[in-house]
């Protein structure tokens, strides 16, 4: 069996072929005039474009433009107020009273003429006269040996500062210096119940005052 070829000449091909461009480009050119203008051209004769372009910059060396002022805001003058008092004209004459100030002040006292004497200083204290033992109760003077120091065979010296007030009699009594305690601590009874001063004055006026002696106790005055 042979299969059935059909033989188609090379002319009818090329008329089919022409054929169909024809068709595409008659359809394609009827939509392009059959299509709505979308986009209208836009001509305005009476429009002109003017180009706009940025102010040059001023170089940094020189110094900026500055605003101008309003010259005619400038030269308005500040408005002011009418006088408020009406002034009229009166056929009476008014007379107003003196101002009334502060009263006059009293006059100065008058500066008495010639040197101003000036108040002399006081007198200086006279001198003041110490005070001293009175020989009447010299007998008392001594303390009694101190018990423990005799027994130790023991010889002392004190030093002794006194108070003698306005009677003369001591006060108080303060240790300067002393062999043992037992040595002052006689001393210092001694004085304040047997010892008797003339008191210190001053200007014949007894005052009080401090005075420093030296007591001895020796073994051998036993």
């Amino acid at each position: 069996m042979y299969a059935e070829h059909r033989y188609a000449p090379p002319k009818s091909r090329a008329v089919s072929l022409g054929g169909a461009f024809l068709i595409n480009g008659a359809l394609i050119a009827g939509l392009i005039y059959s299509a709505p203008n979308i986009v209208p051209t836009l001509k305005r004769p009476d429009i002109k474009l003017i180009d706009i372009f940025d102010p040059p910059v001023p170089p940094p060396d020189q110094p900026k433009p500055q605003p101008k002022t309003d010259d005619h805001v400038a030269q308005n003058p500040t408005p002011t107020a009418p006088d408020p008092y009406i002034r009229t004209e009166s056929e009476n004459p008014t007379r107003t009273t003196p101002e009334i100030g502060d009263p006059p002040l009293p006059p100065l006292p008058k500066v008495a003429e010639g040197p101003i004497s000036v108040s002399e200083p006081p007198p200086p204290l006279p001198p003041l006269m110490r005070a001293e033992q009175d020989r009447r109760y010299l007998k008392d003077f001594q303390p009694a040996y101190p018990a423990a120091e005799l027994r130790a065979q023991r010889d002392g010296l004190v030093q002794i500062r006194v108070l003698i007030g306005v009677d003369g009699r001591v006060k108080a009594a303060e240790p300067v210096s002393a062999t043992s305690d037992a040595f002052f601590e006689a001393t210092r009874r001694q004085a304040l119940s047997k010892w008797r001063f003339k008191p210190a004055t001053r200007g014949g006026i007894p005052e009080e005052s401090w005075k420093q002696l030296s007591v001895r106790f020796l073994i051998k005055d036993q």
